[in-house]
């Protein structure tokens, strides 16, 4: 397990040429579970990117993975927005440590990652969510909750011909087969969904540890009702664990606080 960055109660990230600067909180947390004996998750805050990883291969060879790919995302940390092309090739580099540092009986091993990168297109400032594997984004608004990622997982395939329906997917028994991770035969290739960047919006990035113990309605009921970043992670985790921790259990939760494009500011109203 890999843990790199800290929390915040209220960073603000400028871009010194448009003035442009988003103001958020961040908090992150990683337990082991309950029936694993090592903890192969990882996570990076390094703002203006955010990352989560979910090793796997076992001997330790998982968290050798996961430990590459935020090891190289941390290196991203600036002021500033992020770039994505130092993203991809974070990614691509991440697979070079791996090969360098796995043992031939290790060569199975690799990692999911997802994440949120805070980007500036023209002149809107966007999230870019980042995914390879079965690890996920999630987005409260307002009234509105919603998985941001697509999981690259046998069961999402099922559920997308109509085979599986989501429910019956969690108790499938390929629920654990991803189709697509961070290792070191395939080129690490990531899907991207833009999130507009508003006030009062909260992210969540988390690790199958979290979702194979709490449904939707569990993760929004948390998400909406924890009065801060840091209270969302401990109560989410506590359900998980409470649950049951089969898996190892890995979570960042972002808030937006305010947002300024150019000279114009919005920000969350009080209470």
């Amino acid at each position: 397990m890999t843990a790199l960055g800290q929390n915040s109660t209220g960073t603000t990230v400028v871009d010194t040429s448009t003035g442009a600067s988003v103001t958020l909180s961040w908090a992150a947390g990683t337990d082991v579970g309950n029936h694993r004996a090592n903890n192969e998750d990882s996570y990076a805050i390094a703002c203006p990117v955010f990352a989560v990883a979910d090793g796997m291969g076992g001997h330790s060879a998982g968290d050798i993975a996961s430990d590459c790919v935020v090891q190289r995302i941390a290196g991203l940390e600036k002021p500033g927005f992020a770039d994505l092309d130092a993203l991809e090739m974070a990614l691509t580099m991440s697979v070079v440590d791996l090969r360098n540092k796995l043992t031939e009986d290790q060569q199975g091993a690799g990692t999911t990652v997802t994440g949120a990168a805070l980007v500036q297109e023209g002149d809107q400032l966007q999230w870019a969510v980042f995914n390879i594997g079965d690890s996920r984004v999630y987005v409260k608004l307002d009234e509105t909750f919603e998985q941001v990622t697509v999981d690259h997982s046998v069961v999402q395939q099922l559920v997308d011909a109509g085979t599986i329906t989501k429910e019956e997917a969690d108790y499938h028994p390929h629920a654990n087969v991803i189709t697509r991770a961070v290792g070191i035969i395939d080129e690490p290739i990531p899907d991207y969904v833009a999130l507009p960047v508003v006030p009062g919006m909260r992210l969540l990035l988390c690790s199958d540890g979290l979702t194979k113990e709490l449904t939707d309605v569990g993760i929004e009921h948390f998400l909406t009702n924890a009065p801060t970043v840091e209270d969302a992670v401990s109560e989410l985790m506590n359900a998980a664990l409470t649950n049951s921790g089969r898996d190892n259990v890995t979570l960042i939760v972002i808030d937006v606080i305010a947002v300024t494009v150019g000279h114009t500011e919005s920000s969350v109203s009080p209470a």
